[in-house]
């Protein structure tokens, strides 16, 4: 591939003004000469791939903006390099694409690498490669592109169930001190509880250890016990055979069973009832159970994680959990906090729901504004992590531009809040007053007072209900 070519397919044009643009700037144009860069890098630093060159001594000479954003690197740090010091790639040494390139086997195309940045961290990418020649045709090196797939592959981790602690995003100290304590948690083969409120990420934790023990290459199996009652539950648990209540046709595998040589994970533990707490203990302390209408005595070798919502030490003492079980169950226990009590991790959060949601439906939505931000920040969220992350889902569906707005939100969310009372952020109050101050101006003209604010009747409308202005007579 001629520089011609690169520079046709990135700018997207094939006229005789871009043709013209290439001849004026041809090689080495690409190169930062004296710290200014040419009109084609500016076209490279703008799109999203990594780009560089080499020279035939595989010596970098131009590196765009998203390799250095994707690597960590400089481009001052790294031209003159080797690119193999650079990338650390899994593949640089036995099978490089680069290397196949330049020995005119033809281009690589979506190469999957594995580089290590430059705070050394392993980051997935895709690879494509090509040979780079001069005005003249003859060879001068070639040129790669690369992708970040980091987050491609987090979707796909998420979307099959097999998360890992780099997937839980958190900086919070009780967050960072569980994610650090996860491995050697996983390495174990004792049970673990793991209490917090609904919608806190518990299936999340108990999907990170599974995919840290040995039994990762085993199944999952995660089961919700408040949403059965006692008889489907056991069922469920235990199995069944053909006749052995009505409507039981054929034989059917219980969880128990369907977890062998995995992880088996009950949520909700603390809502079951005592008889079936019992049967539980009978199974976790000889290791077998008998599916309802069966036999046949099946073995169980499997991890358990369980969940709860409630506190069972409490429940233990009102008579309602078995304190043998519980002491079973309780051998490592994980706490997680509410939504509510790690509030510098909403931000983190709504850029990787974002950032998820952009991946899955195709969108490029960038961010939320500061007014979203501020008023997320305040919200109590007792729906914890899950209602956070429906609330960025239903502003995929009414915001059509890059930043996610106000108006973009749940109405009955908002008014929620201001029928609540929940503080303002002081971006709140200046434009509560504002409107206050205009609306006083304009007492019985409310769309020269939208006029004087530069919104829409409907937008003051919304923001004198949000701010309690029109109890107030305004």
């Amino acid at each position: 591939m001629t520089f011609s070519e690169i520079f046709m397919k990135k700018s997207g044009t094939h006229d005789e003004r871009s043709q013209g643009l290439y001849e004026a700037h041809r090689p080495p144009f690409c190169k930062i000469i004296s710290g200014i860069r040419s009109p084609c890098c500016s076209i490279l630093d703008n799109i999203s791939d990594g780009v560089f060159t080499i020279d035939l001594e595989k010596r970098i000479t131009s590196f765009n903006r998203a390799a250095e954003s994707i690597t960590g690197f400089s481009s001052s740090e790294i031209l003159g390099q080797y690119c193999f010091d650079v990338f650390r790639a899994d593949i640089c040494e036995k099978d490089c694409p680069m290397d196949k390139t330049l020995a005119r086997k033809g281009p690589q195309v979506n190469v999957p690498a594995l580089i290590i940045n430059k705070s050394g961290i392993q980051k997935p990418i895709s690879i494509s490669t090509s040979i780079l020649k001069n005005e003249r045709n003859d060879i001068i090196g070639g040129v790669e592109t690369f992708r970040d797939l980091s987050e491609l592959e987090r979707l796909r981790r998420q979307i099959a169930g097999r998360f890992i602690p780099e997937d839980i995003v958190g900086k919070h100290p009780r967050i960072r001190e569980i994610l650090s304590a996860l491995p050697d948690m996983a390495e174990s083969e004792s049970p673990i509880l793991i209490y917090g409120p609904t919608g806190s990420g518990k299936e999340i934790i108990a999907r990170a250890i599974h995919h840290l023990s040995p039994r990762k290459d085993g199944p999952f199996i995660a089961l919700n016990c408040a949403a059965l009652p006692d008889t489907l539950l056991e069922s469920e648990l235990f199995g069944y055979a053909r006749g052995a209540f009505t409507g039981a046709a054929k034989d059917k595998s219980g969880r128990f069973y369907l977890a062998n040589k995995g992880t088996l994970f009950l949520d909700e533990i603390g809502d079951t009832s005592t008889k079936f707490q019992a049967d539980l203990l009978r199974v976790l302390e000889d290791g077998e159970f008998t599916p309802l209408g069966d036999t046949r005595v099946l073995k169980a070798d499997l991890r358990l994680v369980t969940a709860t919502n409630v506190d069972l030490k409490k429940r233990v003492k009102e008579g309602r959990f078995r304190e043998d079980l519980y002491y079973r169950l309780n051998v490592v226990k994980i706490c997680l906090p509410p939504l509510k009590e790690r509030k510098e991790d909403i931000p983190l959060l709504i850029d990787y729901l974002i950032q998820k949601l952009n991946l899955i439906k195709g969108r490029s939505i960038e961010a939320v504004s500061p007014e979203v931000l501020s008023f997320l920040m305040d919200y109590p969220f007792p729906g914890n992590i899950r209602e956070l992350e429906n609330i960025i889902e239903y502003t995929f569906i009414t915001c059509k531009g890059p930043v996610i707005q106000m108006a973009h939100l749940p109405r009955d969310l908002v008014e929620e809040q201001a029928n609540t009372g929940y503080p303002l952020s002081e971006q709140e109050r200046d434009e509560a007053m504002k409107i206050r101050a205009i609306l006083e101006r304009y007492p019985r003209n409310r769309p020269l007072a939208a006029k004087a604010l530069g919104m829409s009747r409907s937008t003051l409308w919304r923001k004198m209900k949000k701010y309690g202005l029109i109890d107030q007579g305004l």
